[in-house]
């Protein structure tokens, strides 16, 4: 149990923003309204990249409001490092982590300091699916859980999004994680320490469109699952065995219909749809390896994982 909320903890609000020029405004007002009674709160954007007046809009505030900070990256490095950013220089007792297009309530924000009063290390949240959500966003999330939990080593909520509080211990152990292709999800799971979650129906996106193409959230599905879990390859491994099982047998009976017997082999047909099988299958399997390879000559460059531009204030 820890101590009562009282005005003097400290708390940090990361928020992550590319090219959020429309939204920022109302998100500052709206985390304004919900962190008005602590003295030392603080909100850190992380201006992704922009090239909108996100940065602009952000310094405006920062020279109003000493609780406002602007990280403005030098490029677009992706949400994931946007948001690692911002837990890296956060000074907070718990850091709370939300995008800035309005999706993730700010007014849930008092009830996931109440829970980290309890006592909790982690509070996640959960998106209840809403019936407007399209139905293949809704597949593809579905299948995207269905898959981690299959063929990765830790367990990650269905639904559960970035928009979580995390106690400074948490933080500290994020922090020295460097990783080339970050999933924040897994590491938060993979870190342990006493989770709890809340459920809350996203609002509408307050304005502009999503960044996130289908493009961005398969690489984004491939970096969850092949971060945590060597088990796509060890399924590479099983495929290549009962494959090369099916193959002998095949050719056993190949060998003893032509020493045996006066049938003649069926030709053609059956031995093309055996190779391209066979072929496809070893793509695949090259396919996962290659992806293990190209992260281990990624990860062993050692270069930072994002850049910074510029502070404001400049501390």
């Amino acid at each position: 149990m820890r101590s009562t909320m009282v005005p003097g903890i400290r708390i940090s609000v990361v928020v992550p923003c590319y090219n959020e020029e429309g939204n920022i405004s109302e998100l500052y007002h709206k985390l304004n309204e919900v962190l008005g009674s602590f003295n030392q709160a603080e909100i850190i954007f992380v201006d992704d990249g922009s090239t909108d007046c996100t940065s602009a809009l952000v310094e405006k505030f920062a020279h109003e409001d000493k609780r406002v900070q602007l990280i403005s990256l030098s490029r677009n490095f992706g949400h994931q490092f946007a948001l690692k950013a911002g837990l890296d220089h956060s000074i907070g007792d718990c850091v709370i982590s939300l995008d800035a297009d309005l999706q993730h309530p700010p007014s849930l924000i008092p009830d996931m300091i109440k829970k980290w009063n309890e006592g909790y290390d982690v509070v996640y949240t959960v998106r209840r699916d809403s019936r407007k959500l399209p139905f293949f966003k809704k597949l593809t999330s579905r299948c995207f859980y269905f898959l981690a939990k299959m063929l990765s080593s830790v367990d990650v909520h269905p639904g559960a999004a970035d928009f979580r509080l995390l106690d400074r211990s948490v933080v500290d152990v994020l922090k020295e994680c460097r990783e080339s292709y970050l999933y924040i999800r897994g590491l938060v799971s993979w870190a342990g320490f006493r989770q709890t979650s809340i459920e809350y129906t996203p609002d509408k996106r307050f304005a502009g469109k999503t960044k996130y193409s289908t493009g961005k959230m398969i690489r984004f599905a491939m970096a969850g699952i092949t971060s945590f879990s060597i088990r796509p390859l060890q399924l590479s491994l099983i495929l290549g065995i009962i494959i090369a099982g099916i193959a002998f047998i095949y050719g056993l009976y190949v060998v003893c219909i032509y020493t045996f017997t006066s049938k003649a082999v069926a030709g053609w047909t059956s031995t093309t749809a055996s190779v391209l099988f066979i072929g496809g299958i070893q793509l695949i399997i090259l396919g996962i390896l290659g992806e293990y390879i190209g992260k281990t000559y990624i990860e062993n460059k050692r270069r930072p994982t994002y850049v910074i531009r510029k502070k404001h204030p400049h501390n």
